[in-house]
C-alpha cells in the first residue's frame, strides 16, 4: 500500500537511472536504496517524496547516495537556453550564471555564447 503512494518517487528513480536501487516495504514503511549521479538528482527525490509524504514524513526512508560529490550537476545545454536560465534552474537565480560559466571556461569563451548539445559542469552551490 504504501509502495503504491510513493510510486512516483520509484518511477523518478527509474528516470533518473538511479544505480544500486533497492526497494522493501516492511511493516508499513517503504525502504529505498540508491546511488544517484549527482546531487541535484539526489535533490529531486527528496523534493518529491517531500511533496508526497510531508516535510518528515515517516512511512519511508530513503538512503540515497550520490556517485559523483564534485559537481552539482552536468547539465546537457537545449535550444534556446542561456547561463542565466540554467543558473535559474539549479540555484534559482538567473544572476549566478557566471558561477557555471567559471566552471566551464575549457568549454566556453564568452558567457553569451553556448550551444545545444554541450555538456556543461553545473558546481556545487
Amino acid at each position: 500500500m504504501v509502495k503504491e503512494k510513493y510510486q512516483a518517487v520509484l518511477d523518478l528513480g527509474a528516470s533518473l537511472n538511479i544505480k544500486d536501487g533497492d526497494v522493501k516495504e516492511e511493516n508499513g514503511t517503504l525502504k529505498v536504496n540508491g546511488t544517484a549521479n549527482t546531487q541535484y538528482e539526489k535533490n529531486l527525490l527528496w523534493d518529491k517524496i517531500k511533496e508526497i509524504g510531508g516535510e518528515n514524513p515517516t512511512d519511508i526512508m530513503a538512503d540515497i547516495k550520490v556517485a559523483d560529490n564534485s559537481v552539482f550537476h552536468r547539465h546537457v545545454v537545449k535550444k534556446g537556453e542561456t547561463l542565466g536560465k540554467i543558473a535559474q534552474k539549479y540555484y534559482g537565480k538567473a544572476s549566478l550564471y557566471n558561477k557555471i560559466f567559471e566552471a566551464n571556461t575549457e568549454k566556453l569563451k564568452n558567457p553569451d555564447m553556448i550551444y545545444p548539445d554541450q555538456e556543461l559542469v553545473i558546481p556545487n552551490p
